[in-house]
């Protein structure tokens, strides 16, 4: 049987080129992005290119929680699952809510992932071995750990804001990776880092902190990267053998910001909102 990969926001950038390398090892790929006409074209290359490719486009808008539970419980009704990469995010230089009234950044990059794979446990448990691959970023570094709410009072800086979210993500993953492995499931951790993709190209120095904007030609220089470069660490994290739960590829250096008071702070939060992991 081929074994079964779903990678969201997988239509354009890092995502598509995940999505590419995984159908040249073997996977039947379902795509879900939001932009109807970019997943249709994505697909058609990916056919183009790759002989046999098995590959689809499901949209979804990522955004909306709602949304998201009812695509955890449609794909949840396909039988086994054997990969999960949690790819989608987002970066914003102005704050948005969400049609749930939340912050757009904290829901893409941290409740849709949460939601998600809790939704896909049971096929994942069911595909074992199988493994679920979180897609991380240093942007984290410019975070304030404080989720005693959703956000923090000040100013919205795009970087710092997402950073935030990431931070609660990897906090999240790492405390779930052990009771997952419990199921036959193995969480990886991957940072892609920087790369030409269309969220880099949106950048803009007011997505800095103050105190970071010296930083911002380093930043640029960064994102000239190919995103299929920036694409082989998630793809070592979903194909490499023997990798253990909570591995983090390129991005060990992250895990000293995942506190234990982070991690109470981050699940209370979560669960607040969402309700217990599955």
């Amino acid at each position: 049987m081929t074994s079964q990969a779903i990678i969201t926001a997988g239509s354009a950038g890092i995502g598509f080129e995940t999505a590419r390398g995984l159908l040249r090892s073997g996977y039947a790929v379902t795509i879900i992005a939001r932009d109807e006409a970019r997943g249709a074209s994505a697909v058609r290359t990916l056919r183009d290119e790759i002989a046999g490719a098995e590959v689809r486009f499901l949209a979804a808008d990522l955004s909306s929680l709602g949304t998201v539970r009812d695509l955890g419980a449609r794909l949840a009704q396909e039988g086994p699952l054997h990969l999960l990469v949690n790819n989608a995010g987002g970066m914003f230089a102005h704050r948005w809510e969400t049609a749930d009234g939340l912050e757009a950044s904290f829901v893409l990059n941290h409740l849709t992932p949460y939601l998600l794979t809790s939704a896909l446990t049971g096929v994942l448990a069911a595909g074992a071995p199988s493994r679920v691959v979180q897609v991380t970023s240093s942007a984290m570094m410019a975070a304030v750990p404080d989720f005693a709410d959703v956000e923090v009072p000040g100013e919205h800086y795009g970087l710092a804001v997402t950073g935030r979210a990431k931070l609660a993500n990897l906090s999240w993953a790492l405390d779930v990776a052990d009771d997952l492995h419990e199921r036959g499931i193995t969480l990886v951790v991957a940072d892609p880092g920087p790369a030409a993709t269309p969220n880099a190209a949106a950048m803009e120095i007011r997505m800095l902190p103050p105190a970071m904007r010296s930083m911002w030609d380093v930043i640029q220089q960064g994102v000239q990267r190919p995103a299929a470069e920036a694409a082989r660490p998630i793809l070592h994290a979903a194909t490499a053998p023997d990798l253990s739960p909570g591995t983090l590829v390129d991005a060990e250096q992250l895990r000293q910001h995942v506190t234990p008071e982070v991690t109470k702070a981050v699940r209370d939060l979560t669960e607040r909102l969402l309700g217990p992991h599955a």
